[in-house]
């Protein structure tokens, strides 16, 4: 007897190249079985999935959930969980300073599962006022590290942004060296935000080694992946092409239509799709993670791909359990049912830009390690 079936549903599976009608047998929080027609009468619960795309929960490797600590903090489950991404990463909301509180506090008594990248600074992102990196005194590589050693069960790289308004008269070079000693000593990725910067992309991307992520990818600002010219930067293919990830990081000011139609026209795909979900982009543009999927379906990538860049792959990039992002036997039990609209939609970027999509995803269930989610 199976304690939850998905039934009727197309699953939708990356992981084992899957695309077709199945259902889906959860048991003991694991996944049990993905067949074309499981007896429903041999489940405790059934959920019924007719109509709808049932996917692996979804992973963001960019929000912000260090509610009532950071300025950009959402609660993870209203903002996460509840938008079917089972599994999110807390993107440098904290520093070796902040962090326990963000374990005690936020991932340990969430619903989603949550995993967390350190900030170089041991502060965090506690204010917008000031910079946590205007003064390098809190960006202290030895301290990181042994704060990451003590938590390397949650903890999968370490944070920094480098654009001017963080680093201040410092300048990026600086910051990215002391990242990069500290994830040195923990083998483990940095992930960089870039935007306005005073160093050339170029130059920055020289620090970045395979497992590295940059996110912003498809910022609007000068200094990005595009020349004047529109065209993409050599140093960001071969950067790529040595395995440095590059992520979508959605934001508040960090995606522009214009800068990624011509990306992906000139075949720069991203590695990853997160929302950088948080305080100011919640109620636009960014929403949700599969509104920004929604969106990247508009500039042209299939519903098969979205979904691997943002299940499989991105729980493959950050390093978590080869359980988690997929519907595989023995896998986590975490199952995002999303209904594929059809229509006219608009979609908006960071620089105000609107345009009309035909399709959307909306999240319409989720299941958590067997478990069905509910508000209450």
């Amino acid at each position: 007897m199976y304690d939850l079936v998905v039934k009727g549903g197309t699953v939708v599976d990356p992981s084992q190249g899957l695309h077709a009608p199945r259902d889906v047998a959860l048991e003991m929080g694991k996944v049990v079985a993905v067949e074309e027609d499981i007896d429903p009468t041999h489940a405790r619960e059934v959920v019924k999935a007719d109509g709808l795309l049932v996917t692996p929960g979804l992973v963001d490797i960019h929000v912000h959930v260090y509610w009532g600590v950071s300025h950009y903090g959402v609660e993870p489950d209203l903002g996460c969980l509840a938008k079917g991404v089972t599994t999110a990463v807390d993107a440098g909301s904290a520093g070796a300073d902040t962090f326990p509180g963000l374990r005690r506090y936020v991932i340990k008594v969430a619903s989603t599962r949550l995993y967390a990248f350190l900030n170089i600074s041991s502060m965090g992102m506690i204010t917008d006022v000031v910079g946590e990196l205007n003064d390098l005194r809190f960006a202290d590589p030895a301290l990181a590290v042994r704060v990451a050693r003590a938590k390397e069960d949650v903890i999968v790289g370490i944070k920094v942004r480098l654009d001017r308004d963080r680093v201040g008269d410092n300048g990026p070079i600086k910051p990215l060296r002391l990242a990069r000693q500290a994830a040195d000593k923990l083998n483990l990725p940095i992930m960089i935000h870039i935007g306005r910067m005073d160093a050339p992309l170029a130059e920055i991307l020289s620090y970045l080694r395979e497992g590295d992520l940059v996110t912003h990818t498809y910022h609007g600002h000068e200094g990005g992946i595009l020349d004047d010219r529109g065209k993409l930067i050599g140093e960001a293919r071969q950067a790529r092409e040595r395995g440095v990830l590059f992520d979508v990081g959605h934001g508040a000011g960090s995606f522009a239509f214009r800068v990624a139609q011509r990306a992906l026209d000139q075949g720069f795909t991203p590695g990853t799709i997160s929302s950088d979900l948080h305080v100011y982009n919640i109620n636009g543009p960014v929403f949700d993670l599969a509104t920004t999927m929604s969106k990247f379906m508009h500039l042209g990538l299939s519903l098969d791909e979205v979904v691997d860049l943002c299940t499989w792959s991105p729980a493959r990039a950050v390093g978590i359990p080869e359980s988690i992002g997929t519907l595989k036997p023995s896998a986590e039990g975490d199952v995002a049912l999303f209904r594929l609209e059809e229509g006219e939609f608009e979609f908006v970027d960071c620089e105000g830009e609107t345009v009309l999509g035909e399709r959307r995803l909306v999240a319409v269930n989720v299941i958590r390690g067997g478990e069905i989610y509910s508000r209450g």
